[in-house]
């Protein structure tokens, strides 16, 4: 059995970005563009959403949507 891929909050974001190139479209479509940054070194996905005001939940469900390839 194939284990699936799934992001967490607690993720870095250029962990998140290095590991799945597609997530990009999905930050940046919630409105997360820090992927150059140098937050996204050592910020993780709650502390940005957090940060940007964004849904984590939301964000995540989006994530882990576009990396299964639904």
């Amino acid at each position: 059995m194939v284990k699936k891929a799934i992001i967490t909050k607690d993720m870095n974001i250029s962990d998140i970005v290095s590991k799945y190139p597609d997530s990009v479209e999905v930050l940046f479509k919630h409105g997360l563009h820090c992927i150059g940054c140098m937050a996204a070194q050592f910020e993780n996905l709650e502390e940005a959403s957090r940060a940007h005001g964004i849904d984590l939940k939301k964000l995540l469900a989006d994530l882990n949507e576009k990396i299964s390839g639904k």
